[in-house]
């Protein structure tokens, strides 16, 4: 009797542990099955979605080639007239330059030359400028904006754009206007390159620049030298010659430098430069170049003085007798002198240059056409990233105002 109890005592046990291993693995099995037959029903409707996208990409597709085909179907009588794309400018320039006169006909001929780019918000997040800083520099497509044929581009292309162009290497000889980067092309749409010097949220901060205050962006794309700079690439001999257009010297006048430091007290606050010593190089970098058009060049305007009476301000600003003898000294004695005039940052330059390109400059005045108190995003936007980078100007802007009084007065004879 004992041994039938602990029979059934050590049995029972057993059983029930065989009967609930038993029954988890009935409840597996059924799972496995479950979810097998879940899983396969959802790759079923995600086969199905895939599908239904695929074929709709390619409905849509099909869609946007019918509506390109109809949408110039009456035009294909006539070539490529009348047919446009959605282009729009996604960021606009603030530049040092304020006006065409006097800008680079090439980019990065005047390293100092800077400019902001300002992306529009509603159309560009920052996040789209990630990554540009790591590049050294930057392609950037634009409107020539300030033609002043782009109202005739509308109305008569034909008639409004020139085939050949004068070229201001050869002397206003003409060329194909596809054989020159002129501005008026029957597309006003310009290519320039300029070095990154440092991207802040929507906007970035441009040196070397050929673009004028205002100038419409459309696009912006990484310079990469594998693929950008050509080795073996050739040109014309007369685009290689690249000292035709350089002044032989730029000299400043005491009573630039006199004005040079009033003017500065007011454009500071948004100038692109961080002292009126960096200015001062900047209006030379610009002037070591003969930035006159070909007509002025040929014929000089407005003369304002003939003879030597005319020496005596000259010598009185610091420059020796001599000098300004032989820099104004003609055949026939001396030359007509023409009194030229810039607009850099909002400041109006006056110079002089001579038959043999000595380069003069008088006068520095604020425009007084120009809103000084515009925002602009000049140094003090930039001088923490620029400090980070190490491009500097930007070590010690501190010790810029008063040494550069002191300069400023001591070049002035003060």
């Amino acid at each position: 009797m004992a041994a039938a109890d602990n029979w059934g005592w050590t049995t029972k046990p057993a059983i029930a542990i065989a009967v609930a291993a038993t029954s988890a693995t009935v409840i597996t099995v059924i799972s496995a099955r479950f979810l097998h037959k879940k899983i396969k029903s959802l790759n079923s409707k995600v086969s199905d979605l895939e599908n239904q996208w695929i074929s709709e990409r390619r409905g849509r597709i099909r869609a946007q080639q019918d509506l390109r085909k109809a949408l110039a179907q009456d035009k294909s009588d006539h070539g490529l007239k009348g047919i446009s794309y959605p282009l729009a400018p996604i960021a606009v320039v603030q530049s040092c330059f304020s006006t065409r006169n006097g800008t680079p006909r090439q980019p990065l001929l005047v390293p100092l030359a800077r400019a902001c780019l300002l992306f529009d918000l509603n159309r560009v997040p920052p996040s789209s400028l990630e990554g540009l800083a790591e590049y050294s520099h930057c392609w950037i497509i634009y409107i020539f904006h300030m033609n002043t044929n782009l109202d005739k581009l509308w109305k008569d292309p034909l008639r409004s754009t020139k085939a050949k162009v004068r070229v201001p290497k050869l002397k206003g000889a003409k060329k194909g206007v596809f054989a020159t980067r002129s501005p008026h092309r029957p597309c006003p749409i310009g290519l320039t390159v300029a070095k990154v010097e440092a991207v802040q949220g929507h906007m970035v901060l441009l040196s070397g620049v050929d673009l004028v205050d205002g100038t419409p962006v459309l696009d912006i794309k990484p310079y990469l030298p594998y693929c950008d700079s050509i080795k073996g690439a050739q040109v014309p001999e007369w685009v290689e010659e690249d000292g035709l257009l350089a002044t032989a010297t730029v000299k400043f006048t005491g009573d630039f430098y006199s004005s040079l430091s009033d003017c500065w007290a007011k454009v500071e606050k948004n100038s692109f430069y961080a002292s009126c010593d960096e200015l001062e190089r900047f209006i030379k970098q610009v002037l070591s170049w003969d930035i006159r058009s070909v007509y002025q060049r040929v014929r000089p305007h407005e003369p304002v003085f003939k003879g030597e009476s005319n020496l005596e301000g000259y010598v009185a600003s610091g420059l020796e007798e001599d000098n300004v003898k032989d820099f104004y000294r003609n055949e026939g004695g001396l030359t007509q002198d023409v009194l030229y005039h810039l607009l850099l940052e909002s400041l109006k330059i006056s110079y002089r240059i001579d038959r043999y390109t000595n380069v003069v400059v008088e006068n520095i005045s604020l425009e007084s056409a120009v809103n000084t108190d515009h925002k602009r995003h000049g140094y003090m936007t930039w001088r923490h990233a620029l400090i980070l980078k190490g491009s500097l100007e930007a070590t010690a802007p501190e010790t810029y105002p008063k040494h550069t009084h002191e300069g400023l007065l001591l070049r002035a004879g003060g």
